[in-house]
C-alpha cells in the first residue's frame, strides 16, 4: 500500500509558524543591538533563553503536526515499522535542541 506524503502546509498552520519565526527574528535582532549597546551579560542571557524557548516551541508545533499527519498516516496506510523508525530518528534529532 502506498503511503501518502504530506507537505508542511498540510500538517500545520504555516501562517502561525511564520509569525512565530518573524518574532524570533526580531528577538535575535534585538540581541544583536543589546551587544552593541553594552547591555549587561545577565540581560543578554535572559534574552538568549527567551529565543531558545521560542524556537523550541516552533519545533514542538512542527513535531505535533508531523505526528498527527505524517506518522499517523504512515502507520495507518503504510509501513508501520518504517514509519516508527523514521519518527524515532526525527525525535532523536529534535531532542538534541
Amino acid at each position: 500500500m502506498k503511503m501518502d506524503v504530506f507537505t508542511m502546509k498540510q500538517c500545520m498552520d504555516s501562517e502561525n509558524l511564520h509569525k512565530r519565526l518573524n518574532r524570533i527574528s526580531g528577538q535575535i535582532a534585538a540581541l544583536d543591538r543589546m551587544i552593541d549597546e553594552d547591555i549587561p551579560c545577565e540581560d543578554i542571557l535572559i534574552q538568549i533563553n527567551a529565543v531558545k524557548s521560542a524556537i523550541h516551541k516552533v519545533g514542538q508545533i512542527v513535531l505535533v503536526g508531523h505526528v498527527n499527519h505524517c506518522v499517523k498516516d504512515g502507520i495507518s496506510h503504510g509501513d508501520a515499522d518504517k514509519t516508527i523508525e523514521a519518527f524515532t530518528k526525527v525525535l532523536d534529532q529534535f531532542s538534541k535542541i
